[in-house]
């Protein structure tokens, strides 16, 4: 009996292994097509939430190969155009990287596309990404600037929120 193979999550799939190549070996833990923010080490998020040179690296490496336009490597040599998609997709991901390392420390109890696969943030970023930009973490009951913050309007929300980053980046250098 022949077998009927989904090309697509075939070259998902591979995209993804060749993605996730580089982190494997930096971060020793593993990667693939389903693997979520939830899923990562707290050392791991909270080098990548830094958007050092490396940890920048990392992502563009991640989203370049899942967008079939080379690796890491060949960032400076891909067409503005095509800088501009990975540049969005990177700070898409940032952000949630950050949230995810908000609500770690417990700052927020959950966060926009949290559900959603490292991998389908960003195959999937022209679909789910406005959505999702247009939401707010919700910030935790028990943060001492909650009662402040839920008197607000969403847009001053969100600014709340991205106020709390630097926060969040000093919390775990420690």
């Amino acid at each position: 009996m022949s077998r009927i193979v989904d090309l697509e999550k075939g070259r998902l799939i591979i995209a993804a292994k060749r993605g996730f190549r580089n982190w494997v070996g930096h971060f020793g833990e593993n990667f693939g097509v389903h693997t979520k923010l939830s899923d990562l080490s707290l050392n791991t998020l909270s080098y990548l939430a830094q958007a050092k040179d490396k940890g920048s690296f990392y992502l563009y490496d991640l989203i370049m190969n899942l967008e079939s336009l080379g690796s890491g490597f060949d960032f400076n040599e891909i067409s503005a155009r095509d800088k501009m998609a990975v540049i969005d997709r990177y700070l898409f991901l940032l952000d949630r990287i950050r949230f995810e390392c908000m609500k770690r420390l417990g700052w927020v109890t959950r966060y926009p596309g949290e559900n959603l696969s490292i991998v389908e943030l960003v195959t999937r970023f022209e679909e789910v990404a406005p959505g999702l930009q247009a939401k707010v973490p919700t910030l935790n009951p028990t943060h001492p600037g909650y009662e402040h913050f839920s008197s607000l309007h969403a847009f001053d929300q969100e600014a709340y929120i991205r106020r709390l980053i630097p926060a969040v980046l000093n919390k775990l250098k420690t």
